[in-house]
């Protein structure tokens, strides 16, 4: 199958740059949503601005000696220190050791995630995905680094450890989050790359696809197609869209959201081998306004969690883990684009996902990411059409 050699017509390339990572309708419909809102018990919280000046940020990740790691989805990788202050520590867009990043206007292409390993503070080693150039097409790569900040921080020994197959023309639905196990290996999702949404129910393309490998990008052997003819061994789940949001969560289940199209955002919960119905079963619609499925359950697919019309087009996701906000202990936060703010919602004592409410709406910023900080508060990553308006946040109790 040739995949890459897709031409848009002029409407259809209109809508998508409207529309795409926006996970609203273009009409901008309110449809009621299928698990209801309510206002958000109060907290008193105050945010502080620790870095701004930052050029389509896209992830964070604490450094156990103090400060942090922030992409840029424009190719650079950058250190903050817990002053404030930022210095570039790796710029991917260069391409003389490794592909070069794919990135441009319109595109949701770039540079994605940094994660470190769960043993850094031994071994030094971290991880990154982007979007890479291969010739005239591109790909999600995942690549890994050792880090060292004895003079200033660097990357050194790349080695590249999964390349997205096949490679497409297109800049869209990567997922690219990464999320390490407690066994070691770590899952990426791989969205369907827009245009190619069928594939997410084939074993034959890693589109629409959540992947297990081992630290060293290897194939572990209990993946659940290893030995299925035609099916690719990375694949540990099926019938994505496009997630950019994994986390294991403390009581050791994995929760991951992804973008639906014109409404239906999901969460769901990640077992080996289990399609999560892309594009058989949807409860969103194209942007065009036609259904893209008359299923929104099927025998052989896992129902979402949760699911979100109208889109609020999740980016980041964590548990909040911290003792600062202790109404917040164990609950889950998606950083939201196009609705502008965090969604909160509530995790019962049993486990299952409650309420929800809506917060941070009052900066009126798009929410790339949101993390629990190591020093227990919550920060948030904001993007901006300009470098100037795009910020790391830190949300604390109010004196």
């Amino acid at each position: 199958m040739n995949f890459q050699k897709l031409t848009l017509p002029l409407l259809t390339l209109c809508l998508l740059i409207a529309c795409a990572d926006q996970g609203a309708s273009p009409s901008g419909d309110k449809t009621s949503e299928a698990v209801g809102r309510v206002d958000a018990a109060p907290i008193d919280y105050q945010i502080e601005t620790v870095a701004e000046g930052l050029d389509h940020p896209w992830s964070l990740a604490f450094l156990p000696n103090g400060g942090m790691l922030v992409t840029e989805r424009t190719g650079k990788l950058k250190h903050v220190t817990e002053n404030g202050d930022v210095a570039v520590v790796y710029d991917f867009a260069g391409g003389k050791d490794h592909p070069k990043v794919h990135f441009g206007s319109g595109m949701q292409a770039g540079l994605f995630d940094v994660v470190l390993h769960p043993d850094f503070e031994t071994n030094r080693l971290l991880y990154i995905s982007y979007a890479a150039e291969q010739g005239e097409e591109n790909t999600l790569l995942l690549m890994r680094f050792k880090y060292d900040d004895v003079t200033a921080p660097t990357l050194s020994e790349g080695k590249q450890l999964f390349a997205a197959s096949p490679t497409r023309v297109q800049g869209n639905h990567y997922g690219a989050r990464i999320q390490f196990l407690a066994d070691g290996t770590l899952l990426m999702p791989v969205g369907d790359a827009f245009h190619f949404r069928e594939e997410a129910q084939g074993l034959d393309t890693h589109f629409g696809k959540i992947i297990r490998l081992n630290d060293d990008g290897s194939v572990p052997s209990d993946n659940p197609f290893v030995n299925k003819e035609g099916a690719l061994p990375e694949i540990w789940s099926l019938g994505h869209r496009n997630p950019q949001g994994i986390i294991l969560a403390t009581d050791g289940r994995v929760f991951a959201h992804e973008h639906g199209p014109a409404g239906g955002d999901e969460i769901n919960e990640i077992q080996r081998g289990k399609n999560y119905g892309w594009p058989s079963v949807s409860y969103g619609i194209d942007y065009s306004g036609g259904r893209i499925s008359p299923f929104e359950a099927m025998d052989g697919t896992e129902q979402s969690l949760i699911h979100f019309t109208p889109s609020i087009a999740p980016s980041g996701f964590a548990q909040y883990t911290g003792e600062a906000f202790p109404d917040w202990q164990g609950d889950l936060f998606l950083s939201a684009l196009a609705l502008k703010h965090v969604r909160h919602v509530n995790v019962k004592a049993d486990g299952s996902l409650g309420e929800q409410s809506e917060i941070f709406g009052e900066l009126n910023a798009r929410f790339r990411d949101v993390r629990t900080g190591p020093d227990g508060y919550l920060y948030l990553l904001t993007e901006a059409p300009s470098a100037a308006g795009s910020k790391i946040l830190k949300v604390i109790p109010k004196n």
